[in-house]
């Protein structure tokens, strides 16, 4: 077993620990794949999807029962997604067998989220292990498979083996840092600007939780976001650059800074703030309270070291940072929404030390590096 040094405070790992674990903590499952380092970023790994998925009558909760014996009784066929893979129907729930197993330390813990490509494609995503009941979390010690609930919300999309919907971080202890501590950090180095200026500590809006409280943004952007439009094309989710956006999105104009959010839609924006994500530090994007009003947003939202980061030769911090792309939708009545209101939280995490490399350095793939209000790679960017 690799040993990962221990910091006085808890930490999640970084690139440095978690190239060591794979196929140690990430084990192939049963006629898996073996793992490949392209899987790793700065502090997460991304999750494959295995050969075989399920067609469910409903999601469920993993407790007591195993997960395989919930497939019995709730699966109505299986189907496989090696070769061409698979079509899965908008509006229904499937269940797909990872391709990776988990084996963690005593000491060591995971969470999930979604990848940002399957955020922005309305792809509505949690992680299962057997004998855990709650959703997107390994307890310390899990040993065992992994599943990745899938429900193609906006769009019918085809899935094949390999194709990453998630990712995973390991964490040690409790990794959030305290919103002392995160004003250290700003007064050191600025993490949100408008447009090009830094904001100032007091222009700033930190949370009690070791977050920053950020807005969305209308004004400035044509369009304002984007809305999903219904009875769309089979999404490709594995191929780049592929598909016209206007097959499958409806531009959204805020004129005023202001539009209406309709009940079930699913909707793209971005932040007004510019954001960065220091060497040391991860973050991941929260709701703000329930009490704002019925919306769903941030379906994928972790963020690894250097997210806007940029560096000059010498070290020090440049730039000024890259919009947040946010996920929405709105429930049960239409919902106004303002440009400059507050949307969402930004949490900030400690990890152990700096990765090898930062967010979209030297990976190969395209990244959100650079985004502003930026669809899923599936989507032609010209």
């Amino acid at each position: 077993m690799v040993m990962v040094p221990h910091r006085p405070y808890g930490h999640i790992l970084t690139d440095r620990e978690l190239l060591p674990l794979l196929e140690l903590a990430f084990r192939p499952a049963p006629g898996g794949l073996p793992t490949a380092p392209a899987q790793v970023q700065p502090a997460s790994v991304d999750l494959r999807l295995g050969s075989r998925a399920w067609a469910m009558r409903a999601g469920f909760l993993p407790g007591g029962d195993p997960i395989e014996t919930r497939l019995r009784t709730l699966a109505d066929g299986a189907m496989s997604l090696d070769g061409d893979g698979a079509r899965l129907e908008r509006g229904r729930v499937y269940l797909v067998e990872l391709e990776e197993r988990l084996a963690l330390p005593s000491d060591m813990s995971a969470r999930f989220n979604p990848r940002s490509s399957a955020g922005r494609c309305d792809l509505f995503t949690r992680v299962l292990c057997n004998g855990h009941a709650r959703f997107d979390e390994a307890p310390k010690g899990y040993r065992g498979p992994m599943y990745l609930e899938v429900c193609p919300l906006s769009f019918s999309v085809h899935l094949k083996r390999g194709d990453r919907l998630c990712q995973v971080r390991l964490q040690v202890g409790d990794p959030t840092i305290s919103t002392d501590e995160l004003r250290d950090v700003y007064r050191q180095t600025p993490l949100a600007f408008d447009g090009e200026r830094p904001l100032s500590e007091s222009e700033v809006l930190f949370g009690d939780q070791g977050d920053l409280l950020l807005r969305v943004g209308l004004l400035g952007r044509q369009p304002a976001g984007w809305c999903a439009r219904p009875n769309s094309p089979l999404l490709q989710f594995h191929a780049q650059n592929h598909h016209d956006p206007s097959q499958f999105w409806d531009p959204v104009h805020a004129p005023e800074g202001r539009c209406i959010l309709h009940p079930e839609h699913f909707y793209i924006f971005a932040s007004q703030e510019r954001i960065r994500i220091p060497p040391h530090l991860a973050a991941e994007m929260l709701p703000v309270d329930v009490g704002i009003g019925e919306l769903r947003n941030n379906y994928a939202g972790f963020f690894d070291n250097g997210f806007g980061w940029q560096e000059d030769p010498e070290g020090r911090a440049v730039g000024s940072g890259t919009p947040a792309v946010l996920e929405v939708r709105a429930h049960d009545v239409p919902f106004l929404v303002e440009h400059g209101q507050v949307f969402f939280r930004l949490r900030f995490f400690r990890t152990n030390g700096k990765p090898q490399a930062l967010y979209g350095e030297g990976r190969t793939g395209a990244s959100y590096r650079g985004q502003d209000l930026t669809l899923a790679r599936c989507f032609r960017r010209d």
